[in-house]
């Protein structure tokens, strides 16, 4: 079964994310707006118990997150997605890294960048006038992310919470 790892901003953050995703993302539907922390992976029932088990750990020794949110940007040209830019900052880089350590030890396929991704899979002329207006758009948002979340995906392809770690807390 194919897993991720995430953070869930405030219902804020996420209602001002899908006021753009739902006419630009095709994945609207499927996740609610996210900062993926670890990318899709496989385990099988006896991995992701061992998984639990670390990630809990991991959380247990973690501090709350903050995310703080001043600009629109893109990861054009390497691929048209839009995103709103999460600073990044000590905690969140080093549950990043922690996330591709044992048991669930990867390589990346791109540098970790913190976003919540708004809009995705857009022609190049579409991507351009929609960066083009988010990036005269006014954004300063800050607050503080308590817990992270181990997804699985749905055959439909949509994701849902498998797990839940409250970070900074035994558990």
């Amino acid at each position: 079964m194919k897993y991720g790892v995430v953070l869930f901003p405030s219902k804020k953050l996420q209602d001002i994310a899908n006021s753009y995703r739902k006419r630009y993302d095709p994945n609207y539907a499927l996740i609610p707006p996210h900062l993926t922390l670890r990318t899709p992976f496989e385990l099988t029932d006896l991995e992701a118990a061992e998984v639990v088990s670390t990630l809990r750990e991991y959380a247990k020794n973690a501090s709350p997150i903050t995310l703080r949110i001043k600009k629109f940007s893109s990861f054009a040209p390497v691929n048209n997605v839009i995103y709103m830019k999460v600073e990044p900052n000590e905690d969140i880089m080093a549950l990043n890294e922690r996330l591709y350590a044992d048991p669930l030890a990867g390589t990346p396929e791109y540098a970790f960048v913190p976003h919540v991704t708004v809009a995705q899979k857009l022609s190049d002329d579409e991507h351009s006038d929609v960066l083009g207006t988010l990036k005269l758009r006014k954004i300063d948002h800050e607050e503080t992310v308590d817990r992270f979340h181990l997804l699985y995906q749905l055959e439909n392809g949509s994701w849902t919470v498998y797990e839940t770690f409250i970070l900074g807390e035994e558990g």
